[in-house]
């Protein structure tokens, strides 16, 4: 669910050009159109300039099987940039003189190990120490039932403490959890009801709203997939589980529409602001840093199921753009650079997606344990008829698409196999690393 698979992106420095408002929309829409024939991609998107929206797109199908196809308005399970909206909720609350970043959380948690040391600012940006619950074995025998604030607070007091608070960073669900009861505590509210009134009553957002427990697509919400030879359908997180970690349902209009109106001091002020982009060992206050060349943007990404998204704003250029998936078979790490590059004049390409057509026995010369003195992971390759499988060390199987003769690729994270059965090794091209593996 909310992970760190979305949780860094870093953009490849390109050329640096002047910023410019003319799009090319005619090679988007064709780079969409590529992504959606070729089952690489299902979502939305939208860029923005100066508060306004200049592009938008959505391809794919909101429900794969009645053929329903999403619109600008179709609305998606945004995961963790969640937190983000939460983060300013905290620090309204601050402003109202509901909270101080540094009140201790045994004020509201007593029984949470160290809570005696954990502070509101250790919280929002992930230096509690407190253990993310998502990264537990069980969590996936559990994630679509309902739990209320008792059974959450006791399976986050259960999973105790990973560092000394305020030691070191490191992502935890855990903590924006418990920072939406504790909004609830000071405000009298549900989360619900708080967001509403802080954030989406106040900029005027149409479409954004705490999810109920299953998705309604009478409603123009969407359902999320997988994809494995066919669009599959993904289960569904009760979203009483991730609160404000990962509650919120949106569409890339509403983000970035959000995401001008937080940076332009329309929600909270601009010193509140400043705290969120203070970045400390990755993580400010619900955002993360997104470097794009020689621009500095700041949003944060997601994950939820089938769900993906990331939404980013530049300050100093007043760009902004959002992308929210419900199927993706590609990186969107590649589609946020083409987007941004298309918004910045900057040049990309449209990438053309070649298959190459194999028989199950084809694949047998690929099978088995490979590992490498390169990197400490051992990759293990199996077959299910005609697809290609490749499992690391620790991690789960994922499918691999031929492209070409003894050539594999996982587009989602931008992975390319390289195979020489003669010599019994294998080449693992990553983000510009190479890595040689031999067949045990």
């Amino acid at each position: 669910m909310l992970n760190k698979t979305f949780a860094t992106l870093v953009f490849g420095a390109l050329l640096q050009t002047s910023f410019s408002q003319t799009l090319d929309k005619a090679k988007l829409d064709a780079y969409f159109q590529e992504l959606e024939k070729t089952n690489k991609f299902m979502g939305s998107v939208a860029l923005s300039e100066n508060g306004q929206i200049v592009y938008t797109k959505a391809i794919g199908f909101s429900d794969v099987e009645t053929k329903v196809k999403p619109n600008e308005n179709t609305k998606y399970r945004i995961g963790s940039i969640s937190k983000s909206f939460t983060s300013v909720l905290v620090l309204k609350a601050v402003e109202e003189d509901k909270l101080t970043l540094d009140i201790k959380l045994n004020k509201f948690f007593p029984k949470i190990k160290n809570a005696d040391k954990i502070t509101i600012s250790n919280l929002l940006n992930h230096r509690s120490g407190i253990h993310n619950f998502t990264n537990d074995s069980t969590y996936l025998d559990w994630h679509t039932q309902y739990k209320s604030e008792t059974e959450m607070v006791r399976i986050i007091g259960n999973g105790g403490s990973d560092f000394e608070p305020d030691s070191k960073a490191e992502y935890s669900n855990s903590n924006f959890v418990l920072l939406s009861y504790i909004l609830q505590k000071v405000y009298n509210q549900n989360y619900s009801e708080i967001l509403t009134e802080k954030i989406i009553k106040a900029i005027d957002l149409k479409n954004t709203f705490v999810g109920n427990s299953s998705i309604n697509l009478n409603n123009n919400e969407c359902n999320s997939y997988k994809y494995l030879m066919t669009w599959e359908k993904e289960s569904e997180t009760n979203l009483s589980v991730p609160m404000g970690a990962g509650n919120i349902i949106s569409t890339p209009s509403d983000l970035t529409k959000f995401s001008f109106a937080l940076f332009n001091a329309k929600i909270i002020s601009s010193g509140s602001v400043d705290l969120m982009t203070t970045i400390k060992d990755q993580y400010g206050y619900g955002l993360l840093k997104l470097p794009f060349g020689d621009k500095t943007g700041y949003g944060h990404t997601g994950g939820i199921d089938g769900f993906s998204s990331v939404y980013g704003y530049f300050p100093t250029e007043k760009a902004g753009f959002a992308i929210t998936s419900n199927g993706s078979n590609y990186s969107i790490n590649n589609i946020s650079i083409v987007l941004l590059s298309s918004i910045f004049k900057k040049p990309y390409e449209i990438q053309v997606f070649k298959s190459f057509e194999l028989k199950t026995e084809d694949l047998d010369k690929y099978l088995g344990g490979y590992s490498s003195k390169d990197i400490s992971i051992k990759i293990t390759i199996t077959k299910n008829d005609r697809t290609l499988k490749a499992q690391a060390t620790g991690q789960s199987a994922f499918e691999l698409e031929a492209t070409e003769k003894d050539t594999f690729k996982f587009y989602q994270a931008g992975v390319e196999f390289d195979f020489n059965p003669t010599d019994k090794s294998m080449i693992l091209k990553q983000g510009g690393r190479i890595f040689t593996f031999t067949k045990e």
